[in-house]
């Protein structure tokens, strides 16, 4: 039996010298971003920034969907000696820095594919959304106990605040980083905020002790990490999705 194949995401962060900021965001839209829909294995999906405030300054971050490993290949080689070479060093002369890894989703995650053909790439303007995305680093040896558990308890807890109409965050999305790609114990969790004024008491108050209690997620995921970094992340008005 030949397992299907899984879509990856290639997640890049990219430290841009400040006064190039627009002028990258602009060559990524304009040139990028249909440069990559000429073949029909890959799509920019997300264009986001950090939030004010929220993080290291002058950083974006884009998410590419590629229909599974070969169409990754085909990218690399078109950037590294092909036809995107030239576009690459014109981004590379825009900034520091980019660091990069491939996720694959997890079992549970509510992004396991996408659409490549009805993805936007015209620019197509829309209102702004934020979205929260955790990496989480869960002890080593239960790697796979995490990524059980943060469905069984964490989505599904999350699920109920969405049920009871009280939730900040929205799961849309778990992954992981493929193998040989990035460090193998690293979870991604991808939420959008479906209530951002609900972001000023979780940022000014400390966690209420209710939800520290044994039952919930703050609390038993103790047993399988305690480590994890939170970010603020903006669309921009064309980001192919928000």
């Amino acid at each position: 039996m030949v397992e299907s194949r899984a879509m990856w995401f290639l997640h890049e962060t990219h430290e841009l010298i400040g006064r190039e900021e627009d002028a990258f965001e602009a060559l990524v839209r304009d040139e990028w971003m249909p440069s990559l829909a000429k073949e029909a294995d890959a799509r920019l999906l997300y264009y986001l920034k950090h939030a004010h405030g929220t993080g290291v300054s002058y950083r974006s971050i884009t998410i590419t969907a590629l229909a599974d490993g070969a169409a990754w290949e085909r990218l690399a080689g078109s950037v590294d000696r092909g036809a995107l070479r030239p576009l690459a060093e014109r981004m590379d002369g825009l900034r520091h820095d980019v660091h990069a890894k491939i996720l694959v989703p997890l079992p549970w995650s509510g992004i396991q594919e996408v659409a490549l053909g009805e993805v936007p790439i015209d620019g197509r303007e829309h209102g702004l959304t934020v979205f929260m995305e955790d990496t989480v680093w869960p002890y080593e040896g239960i790697l796979e106990t995490y990524v059980e558990r943060a469905g069984a308890h964490y989505a599904q807890e999350m699920a109920e605040h969405e049920r009871a109409s009280n939730a900040i965050l929205q799961v849309q999305g778990g992954f992981r980083t493929a193998f040989g790609s990035h460090r193998r114990r690293e979870i991604v969790l991808w939420q959008k905020v479906v209530e951002p004024r609900a972001l000023g008491p979780l940022i000014t108050r400390e966690v209420p002790d209710a939800m520290k209690l044994p039952g919930g997620w703050m609390h038993d995921a103790l047993e399988i990490r305690d480590q994890w970094e939170s970010r603020l992340l903006r669309t921009v008005p064309w980001s192919p999705l928000y």
